[in-house]
């Protein structure tokens, strides 16, 4: 599949989606933009105090991120980022930024998600967050355009997966 086009690596917190993203984006060549690097103060603050993020907190980050996508579609660049997209409602709004946003649902199970969230140091999103985010969560719909992989696979298998199921080859980095 041709043309300029973003994939936005989605999952809750803790399901690689920057591990990932990134790996994806060196091996298409395209430049990959950290989400969670756009959340207000306010955000990051309210998650580390360990209370959940509501719509309204939501929203001016996610027009945030729809921005960036369509910088780089003025650009002419096919783009690579990482963000939660939670909820279809989300998911709609970083599809305003370009005609050609796709979506890479890291998925797996509550339990690896557990143990990652506690082996991680230095992030601004507390453990107990995850039940919020996975009670949020609503998977892709038939009709977006989009797959999920398992985030149990090594990042290769990850990789490789999400190339052949989105149709992508690295020889078409733009």
């Amino acid at each position: 599949m041709s043309g300029v086009q973003h994939i936005v690596v989605m999952g809750v917190s803790g399901s690689g989606k920057t591990t990932t993203g990134t790996a994806l984006a060196q091996r298409l060549g395209w430049p990959f933009t950290e989400g969670d690097a756009f959340h207000p103060a306010a955000n990051v603050a309210k998650m580390a105090a360990g209370h959940p993020l509501t719509d309204e907190d939501r929203a001016p980050w996610l027009q945030a991120l729809a921005g960036e996508l369509a910088k780089a579609e003025a650009r002419g660049q096919s783009s690579v980022m990482g963000c939660s997209s939670l909820k279809r409602a989300y998911r709609d709004i970083l599809r305003s930024g370009a005609p050609r946003v796709r979506f890479l649902h890291v998925h797996g199970t509550r339990k690896i998600l557990t143990e990652r969230l506690g082996h991680r140091e230095g992030h601004f999103f507390p453990p107990k967050l995850l039940d919020s985010q996975l009670a949020t969560l609503e998977m892709l719909g038939p009709d977006e355009d989009g797959v999920v992989i398992d985030m149990a696979s090594s990042i290769e298998k990850q990789v490789e997966a999400a190339l052949h199921l989105l149709a992508l080859s690295p020889k078409e980095a733009r």
